[in-house]
């Protein structure tokens, strides 16, 4: 597949578009998730339209990207792969993140502070502990197990039951959290397959 047709394919959960990296704490939240999850690629020089801007110094994204890899992500992540790309004189930088065999990977947001991150859609999800607890047991291009529910977990269910979708903000309501204990719990719900996650409108629902 050509730069092209990779990018025709759009964000998604193995493919993320970075005009720059800009600093390795936020870049090493893109790598940890890949990682945690299927693996994919970071296309560095590509807007989040799509459109082709390239990088001023390959070396220099680089060297963040190593930098992220290396130091802002425990454990490192030690198998990424680069390739430079030219499109009519323009730069840009293929990052390949194979899915990870030493799960989980968290990722340096702050001094001394290490969040681990799964990819969901087109976006970098902070994990819960439970859903760590999983990764750790995981190998690659296995799926997220069905796991027994709790009585706030189940309720999604049965709306959706009687109802075609739900929303953060009803999940709230319905169950009395507060926004990101509900979103942990419905981030929950889809990566072990109860559930589905839908971003195409301006709020976020999910359903059966």
């Amino acid at each position: 597949m050509n730069l092209r047709e990779l990018i025709a394919r759009g964000e998604g959960e193995d493919l993320e578009f970075k005009k720059k990296t800009t600093h390795p704490h936020r870049i090493s939240r893109t790598l940890t998730s890949l990682a945690n999850t299927r693996g994919g690629q970071v296309l560095v020089g590509v807007d989040d339209d799509g459109r082709i801007v390239g990088v001023r110094d390959v070396e220099e994204e680089l060297f963040v990207l190593r930098d992220a890899a290396e130091h802002y992500i425990e454990p490192p992540l030690t198998t990424l792969l680069f390739k430079e790309i030219e499109d009519e004189g323009r730069s840009i930088l293929i990052v390949t993140v194979p899915e990870s065999f030493n799960k989980p990977h968290r990722a340096q947001v702050a001094p001394g502070d290490w969040r681990g991150y799964v990819r969901v859609r087109d976006e970098s999800v902070q994990t819960s502990g439970l859903t760590e607890k999983v990764l750790e047991r995981q190998q690659p291009a296995a799926r997220f197990e069905k796991l027994p529910l709790n009585r706030q977990e189940l309720s999604v269910l049965e709306y959706l039951e009687t109802h075609p979708r739900i929303t953060l903000s009803q999940f709230m309501k319905l169950v009395n959290f507060g926004k990101r204990r509900a979103y942990q719990t419905l981030i929950k719900l889809v990566l072990h397959g109860y559930v589905k996650h839908h971003d195409k409108e301006k709020e976020p629902y999910y359903t059966l």
